[in-house]
């Protein structure tokens, strides 16, 4: 059976974030944020897990993030703005309001979400999850830099 993607496009799932459900090669921030929310649509925690920056992936609840996946009614997504900010790694804001309904009521959560590229891969940069980086330590996207010079800001700059 045929889907519409749960991110909002208008697209076939399978022709837009499904692909990258598949094998998790989001092409840029905006796309992975929508291929994120549709994970959460979809109960696919694995993929929201191998998504965000590997240096926090062992921090993250599982089981939180399955049963808030799956104990809510997922109402839509709206992205209001992308902005690539560049450098080497290449970094990213992307701002969205995402809506849901759960037992408490209809809930809506506006937020502008940091991410970094890595290779050929973007990450999302999980602001609820501390690091254990120090300003001149390694930076934990695997950058080469120091910490400070290269994601520090993006822990502090995600709440919009």
């Amino acid at each position: 059976m045929l889907s519409i993607c749960p991110c909002g496009s208008g697209s076939l799932l399978d022709s837009c974030c499904g692909r990258f459900h598949l094998d998790y090669s989001a092409p840029d921030a905006q796309r992975l944020m929508r291929s994120r929310y549709s994970a959460y649509v979809l109960g696919l925690v694995d993929y929201l897990v191998a998504t965000t920056l590997p240096a926090q992936q062992a921090k993250l609840d599982r089981e939180a993030i399955a049963a808030w996946s799956a104990q809510a009614t997922w109402l839509g997504l709206e992205v209001e703005q992308a902005d690539v900010i560049g450098g080497k790694p290449e970094h990213a804001f992307v701002t969205f309001v995402a809506r849901w309904h759960d037992e408490q009521g209809e809930h809506s959560h506006r937020e502008r979400s940091a991410f970094v590229q890595h290779g050929s891969r973007w990450y999302f940069i999980d602001p609820t999850v501390s690091l254990d980086s120090g300003r001149n330590d390694p930076c934990p996207c695997a950058s080469g830099q120091k910490f400070k010079k290269c994601c520090s800001g993006y822990f502090t700059r995600s709440a919009a």
